[in-house]
């Protein structure tokens, strides 16, 4: 049984530790998320979700096995981007740095943070859903696809200190 909730002061050490298998998976060419070691993300994005009371994990059998921050704080290159639904700060609920531990993957728990996401977003009145995806992270840019999730463009940036990142912008309207 898996239940997701907001995370607490103890939850940090698993979930900065998924940051580190992922970003291992990726050194080993295993996976592609555009990620570098102690530049993004690192415990710091993790401790900074928890402070701001917007970070959420996913538990299974009392274990961290997911993460993800939701707010409604969109990314500064989020104004470059041509959305499709217009819509005033306060209607948009964006997903942040959605993680799952690679020993886990392909269990359906990346799609249930998804959901959560969704749910949230229509409990507090927030139709429009926005993320964003390093371009060369083609698993997450599948998953959400097939979450009926549409990408409207692509950003050249530097984001989260990194350099070279084409910023896939993603979108969603909930019917509320």
């Amino acid at each position: 049984m898996n239940i997701i909730r907001k995370a607490k002061p103890k939850d940090i050490d698993a979930v900065a530790l998924i940051f580190e298998h992922i970003i291992e998976e990726e050194e080993k060419g295993r996976c592609t998320v555009g990620w570098q070691r102690d530049v993004y993300p690192t415990r710091n994005t993790a401790l900074a979700a928890l402070e701001h009371d917007d970070l959420f994990i996913m538990e299974e059998d009392q274990e961290v096995v997911a993460a993800m921050r939701l707010n409604k704080e969109q990314v500064p290159e989020y104004q470059k981007c041509q959305w499709e639904y217009p819509a005033n700060d306060d209607q948009v609920m964006v997903m942040h740095t959605l993680v799952v531990e690679p020993s886990v993957k392909k269990r359906g728990y990346g799609r249930k943070m998804v959901e959560f996401y969704e749910k949230y977003a229509s409990e507090n009145n927030c139709p429009y859903l926005r993320i964003d995806t390093n371009s060369l992270n083609n698993r997450a840019r599948a998953l959400y696809k097939s979450c009926g999730y549409k990408e409207i463009g692509i950003i050249p940036c530097v984001f989260n200190g990194i350099s070279g990142v084409n910023l896939v912008c993603i979108e969603k309207k909930l019917d509320l």
